[in-house]
């Protein structure tokens, strides 16, 4: 077969419609994208034998490696995991990974496939990932761990130490506890400071790539500093039609900052979202979690004033 991401629809349409007694052979998908996990799941539930060919280390393709989709905004993660778990647990699917095409010969219905399958120097079926291999390797070149040093750390206020390692104390024992943690932190602080992750990393016993993965995902968090004051005003289309651009550009102007910056004094971060749920009474603007519809550009400094 073509790779999957160009698999002829009427193709796969007249393998699925075959009757039991006609299913003959399996069928080969070359790449493991969405397209061909989906396509593999269909042939696979409709009673065909599947083979899903894959080049590289694993599946999912491009979509694995993507954050958002267009045009929803949805999780890629979400929207692609049920896939990777049902494609893994079907025993009609054989992933066949690291592999490509070589040769193809017959006719249709009767091929003979040949693939290039690159080592992998472990028996598949026992790997469990643990990594006890690679520490107990013989060859010559051994991977080279530095020694782990604990970070130093430059504290701003003996408080501040304080109250993250209270917050530490309070959620080390609960699984899944780096979130609520990194909560507490950006709540208290305004944002995530570099030397707040690095010391939760040492603390929890995970790596700051760890911390950062989940720190980026969620907007909820900011690695850059941010004011004690968080305006977001609306360029949803209620609230466009309505003005909002020029109220962003006043409130530019009357903050001397951009959208996504903070005021040198730290008093207010300026941000742009799509919807705050307010569409009756675009234009309107959030301050912290305060709301402010139907807004004309002579209330925004009067508004302001109100927060210190």
């Amino acid at each position: 077969m073509r790779q999957v991401s160009l698999l002829n629809r009427n193709l796969l349409r007249t393998l699925m419609n075959q009757t039991s007694s006609t299913k003959i052979g399996a069928v080969l998908i070359v790449g493991a994208g969405i397209s061909g996990m989906q396509s593999a799941l269909d042939l696979a539930n409709a009673g065909f034998k599947v083979y899903l060919v894959e080049k590289n280390l694993s599946i999912g393709g491009v979509m694995a490696q993507l954050d958002k989709t267009f045009p929803t905004n949805d999780c890629s993660t979400c929207m692609i995991s049920p896939k990777l778990i049902e494609v893994a647990s079907n025993p009609n699917i054989e992933i066949i990974t690291r592999s490509r095409l070589k040769e193809i010969q017959g006719d249709t219905g009767h091929f003979q496939v040949t693939l290039s399958k690159e080592p992998r120097y472990i028996d598949e079926e026992k790997c469990n990932a643990c990594g006890v291999c690679m520490a107990n390797c013989p060859v010559r070149n051994e991977v080279y761990l530095p020694e782990k040093r604990k970070p130093e750390i430059t504290w701003e206020s003996y408080d501040e130490k304080s109250f993250v390692n209270q917050v530490l104390d309070q959620y080390r024992e609960e699984r899944g506890n780096l979130l609520p943690i990194l909560l507490a932190i950006n709540n208290k602080f305004n944002w995530l400071p570099p030397y707040l992750l690095t010391y939760v990393a040492d603390e929890l016993g995970l790596s700051l790539a760890q911390i950062l993965r989940v720190a980026t995902f969620y907007n909820a968090f900011s690695l850059t500093p941010r004011g004690r004051h968080v305006i977001q005003i609306c360029l949803g289309t209620g609230c466009f039609v309505k003005g909002s651009p020029a109220l962003l550009d006043h409130l530019q102007r009357e903050l001397s900052i951009e959208a996504g910056e903070t005021t040198e004094d730290r008093r207010f971060t300026l941000e742009t979202v799509r919807c705050i749920g307010c569409c009756a009474l675009a234009p309107a603007i959030r301050i912290d979690q305060d709301t402010y519809g139907n807004l004309k550009l002579n209330q925004i400094p009067l508004i302001i004033e109100n927060y210190h």
